[in-house]
């Protein structure tokens, strides 16, 4: 069974999402989860379903080479097959990609190419949506590349934009898309259904 480990940043709303779909069907083996700062809602969620941690703080790794120096050796020796970004904030750098080079997954808060990139994160998104007059946004589970959200898409979700909506009304009704389309594809990975040619991805 392959294991995964999830990177988050935050609440951890999309990562619980992988640990409810995976307790109903055992799919992959969650290795840990790796949080970017202390005292952030995904360690307790990780602490209470009984999954390792380790934090990686900037105020602890200030050189952020070292940081993912560190950070490859701990995922080396946990075995870990595949990374689920779900809401990491950091900033990877091109040589731990490459490292692990097609095994990176993250989930982004719109349909990829639109509304992302630098800068795009959390209700900037929706914010940056709402101000466009989009009427149709949605979420993109994708591969990593060295370009922030630039890598190949595997599977999207749309969702009506509504004229009444709000950055948080929309970001809402989003995220329950994303607790959908996050462990399907973190399943469909794990089983060995998805393949990659080029920038075109298949799910079998």
């Amino acid at each position: 069974m392959k294991r995964i480990a999830v990177f988050a940043s935050g609440g951890g709303t999309d990562f619980q999402s992988v640990i409810d779909a995976n307790e109903k069907e055992k799919f992959c083996d969650i290795a840990c989860l790796i949080a970017s700062k202390d005292e952030i809602g995904a360690l307790d969620r990780a602490k209470k379903h009984g999954i390792k941690t380790a934090v990686f703080s900037k105020a602890a790794y200030p050189d952020i080479n070292v940081l993912y120096s560190e950070l490859t050796y701990l995922l080396n020796i946990n075995r870990v097959d595949y990374i689920v970004l779900a809401g990491w904030l950091k900033i990877i750098p091109e040589s731990f990609i490459k490292a692990f080079e097609d095994r990176i997954i993250n989930i982004h808060p719109s349909l990829i190419p639109a509304f992302c990139g630098a800068g795009m994160y959390g209700l900037n998104v929706h914010k940056a949506v709402l101000e466009f007059g989009a009427k149709v946004s949605g979420c993109t589970v994708h591969f990593v590349n060295e370009v922030p959200d630039g890598g190949a898409i595997i599977a999207q979700t749309a969702v009506e934009v509504k004229s009444d909506d709000t950055p948080e009304s929309l970001q809402s009704r989003i995220l329950e898309k994303e607790h959908e389309l996050l462990p399907y594809c973190v399943k469909k990975l794990c089983e060995g259904k998805i393949f990659k040619y080029g920038r075109k991805v298949e799910i079998k």
